[in-house]
Order: C-alpha cells, then structure tokens, then sequence
C-alpha cells in the first residue's frame, strides 16, 4: 500500500479523534489503541504515525471535546436571542434528561471523562484543558454568565447527578436522580 497524502493524514487524524472522543465518553480512556483504530477502520500502525503516545491523543481529544461542547452552549445560547434564563433552563433539561443519560457517546464530556481525567498527572495538558471547561461550563451556567459560586453549584449538581443517574441506570433511583436535581435546580432559578 502507499503513502496516503497530507489531506488524507488530516482526514484520517480527524477520524480517529473523533472516533476516540465518542470511545471515551462511553467507555473511558483504557478503550485500547487497537480497539479505536479498528473502529476508525485503520490499522495499529497507522495511530503512530498520527500520534507519539496515547497519552498525546487523551490530551487532544480531551481538547476537542471540551471545545465541541463549549461552541454547543455557544450556539444553544444564540438560540434564545440572549434570554440567558430560558436558554440555561433548557440546557438543564436536557441535560437530566433519560436520553442525555443514556447516550455518554455523544453528551457532555465533564461528566464523561471525570474519573479518567482526575487520574490523569497533575499539570498535565488534559487536566488543564479539562479545568478551563469546568470553568467555561460553570460561567456559562452562572447567572449573568459572570461565574461564580452560583454556576459551580448548579454545574456540580448538574454532573453528580448525571454520574450518579448513569451509574444506577436500570434501577428507578436512577430516573428519581435526575427528577431530583432538576426540581432542586428549579427552585434555584
């Protein structure tokens, strides 16, 4: 087989990124590198020529699904035409909703990635990355969009109980969760 050209490398790196950025939602960064190439549809080999390490790709991915949810809230707010009260009470909604629950692939990375990243070194890039989103989150849900204590209290409400829904999923503690922090969030807006 031959070279694959600089635009299919770019194609090819974006695949497995994204690819590995639904994997670890769901399943957690130990989804093995052969694991994720095969589900790309490229070999092993291909992952180095991408990428030095795993622990380079736990990096980028953390970025980019951080950034991804970040330009969702983005464009989720600019629906409202700045009704920031309406647009967050949605978001959480949503958020504590069964579907949201169900569907790690494609939701929310702090919730997703909390227990890999907290293992992650101390410094390192994911964890930095990972950090300005909680921050960024915690802002966006803060009222006035200020940040704030109010934005961290409703974020950490917001990702426990998403944690703890997931985590009791197929028992009816599971649904009460999810009923319980959205009533809780309600009476504080």
């Amino acid at each position: 087989m031959g070279r694959v050209s600089q635009a299919q490398a770019q194609e090819n790196r974006r695949r497995v990124v994204d690819t590995a950025s639904r994997l670890f939602r769901e399943q957690g960064t130990r989804v093995s590198v052969a694991d994720l190439m095969k589900a790309v549809g490229l070999t092993h080999g291909a992952f180095y020529k991408q990428f030095a390490s795993k622990e380079a790709l736990v990096d980028e991915v953390t970025a980019h699904a951080i950034d991804e949810w970040v330009r969702c809230h983005a464009a989720h707010f600019e629906q409202y035409g700045g009704r920031r009260d309406a647009a967050q009470r949605d978001l959480i909604d949503a958020y504590l909703a069964p579907e949201h629950r169900d569907n790690a692939a494609e939701g929310c990375p702090v919730a997703a990635l909390v227990t890999d990243i907290a293992r992650e070194p101390e410094g390192g890039e994911a964890r930095r990355t990972y950090a300005r989103g909680v921050a960024d989150f915690a802002a966006y849900l803060a009222p006035g969009g200020e940040g704030g204590e109010g934005g961290l209290v409703q974020l950490c409400t917001l990702v426990g109980a998403l944690i703890l829904s997931r985590a009791t999923e197929g028992s009816p503690l599971s649904d009460e969760i999810l009923a319980a922090a959205r009533a809780a969030l309600a009476e504080t807006a």
